[in-house]
């Protein structure tokens, strides 16, 4: 394929992509493998020089585009190969017009741009890294990057490593025998903030499909009772062989009904040593990961996450014993979901108290901690600790 082909190919794409975002429809990714699945002619080196094209389309668009073609010129502003491309040729985009060029965009949607730190907005057009955590009832961190080329080790998590980019690490042995997870630092982090040791009772009261439900059976070296609750019941369904794999059988699992969800943990009530309540969010921490995502925020989902969160929080208060924690977290670079979140349920929750014994990592900000892609490499989270005094 030419240049000229890879560019209208990357056009389609981001057509489907903004109408999908503007409608609630499948993700980028899910859109481009369905894409290459009727293409069988586009080889390896052809999907992944559109796929890359596609990516950073949309990580320079800030507002939703108003097509394709809008999205992919505004990344040849500064790409003069890319705008060479726009040449008319046979299956190439048509040349660019003068009154197509219009004003460079900002990175972040306009109503967004000032509520982040103006540090994160350069940090959220790079690509996220790939890292791991070693299973230490498995082995430790040495042997498993002994075992995969390029390997480092994280600077805050113990057990993370950090892999070069690219590496098919669901092909390796280690994966396949289950002596590691692919897990973001950040997200390692905040499960380390649960203190979770052998013989407690955790429940992890958002799991999704179990990355952080894992970290904790690990620390609990599978001892103890641990439940993993989550609403909904695909991404549940995906921790079972996740903790077979890594030996963490001893996993519950409790499916909830959505507004609901005390009526399924009621026997939990006042038992639990720790809750983790790493809340449904705007997801603006993940955005390297996710770009499109920024695409899909409106100011009325985010008050409609705030009311979420504040009602699992206070859900969760409930079920923690006296002298147990609870942890809040969110992969959200904003206040209103952070820091301002932890502040309204201490208000409302004199029960409850700070605990600063978190990690190195990451700057306070109000009751907790904000992990930041700028400052700290990790995707971006926060993070508080709270105690329950009586």
């Amino acid at each position: 394929m030419t240049p000229g082909a890879h560019a209208q190919a990357a056009v389609e794409l981001l057509d489907e992509i903004i109408a999908a975002a503007r409608d609630g429809g499948a993700a980028a990714d899910t859109l481009i493998a369905r894409y290459f699945k009727t293409r069988r002619y586009a080889g390896s080196k052809d999907r992944r020089a559109i796929r890359e094209l596609v990516y950073r389309a949309i990580r320079r668009a800030g507002d939703l585009p108003a097509s394709g073609r809008a999205a992919l010129i505004g990344l040849a502003r500064g790409d003069t190969q890319l705008a060479a491309a726009f040449d008319g040729a046979p299956h190439a985009p048509a040349p660019i017009g003068p009154e197509e060029l219009g004003s460079e965009a900002g990175v972040l949607p306009g109503w967004l741009a000032e509520r982040i730190d103006p540090a994160e907005h350069a940090a959220l057009l790079e690509r996220a890294p790939l890292d791991i955590r070693v299973n230490s009832r498995r082995t430790d961190r040495e042997s498993v990057a002994a075992m995969l080329a390029g390997a480092l080790p994280t600077p805050f998590a113990p057990q993370g490593l950090r892999l070069p980019e690219g590496t098919a690490i669901e092909a390796t042995e280690g994966w396949t025998e289950g002596l590691f997870e692919i897990q973001d630092e950040g997200s390692q982090l905040i499960a380390l903030a649960a203190h979770a040791r052998p013989g407690m009772t955790v429940l992890d009261i958002c799991a999704g499909a179990g990355g952080k439900t894992l970290a904790l059976a690990d620390a609990m070296a599978g001892n103890g009772r641990l439940i993993a609750s989550d609403t909904d019941r695909a991404r549940l369904s995906r921790l079972v062989p996740r903790a077979a794999r890594a030996d963490a059988r001893f996993i519950e699992t409790r499916l909830l009904d959505p507004g609901r969800e005390f009526t399924a943990l009621a026997d939990l009530e006042g038992g639990c040593d720790a809750v983790l309540v790493d809340a449904p969010c705007s997801g603006t921490g993940t955005w390297r990961r996710n770009p499109e995502a920024r695409w899909r925020l409106t100011p009325d989902r985010l008050d409609r996450l705030a009311a979420t969160q504040a009602r699992l929080l206070d859900i969760a208060a409930r079920l923690v014993r006296p002298g147990g924690a609870l942890v809040y977290a969110v992969c959200s670079l904003l206040d209103d979901e952070g820091a301002a979140q932890a502040a309204a349920f201490l208000t409302r929750t004199p029960s409850f108290r700070p605990e600063k014994d978190l990690f190195t990592a990451g700057c306070y900000r109000g009751p907790g901690k904000l992990l930041s892609p700028a400052r700290d490499g990790t995707d971006g989270f926060f993070v508080a600790r709270f105690l329950r005094t009586c």
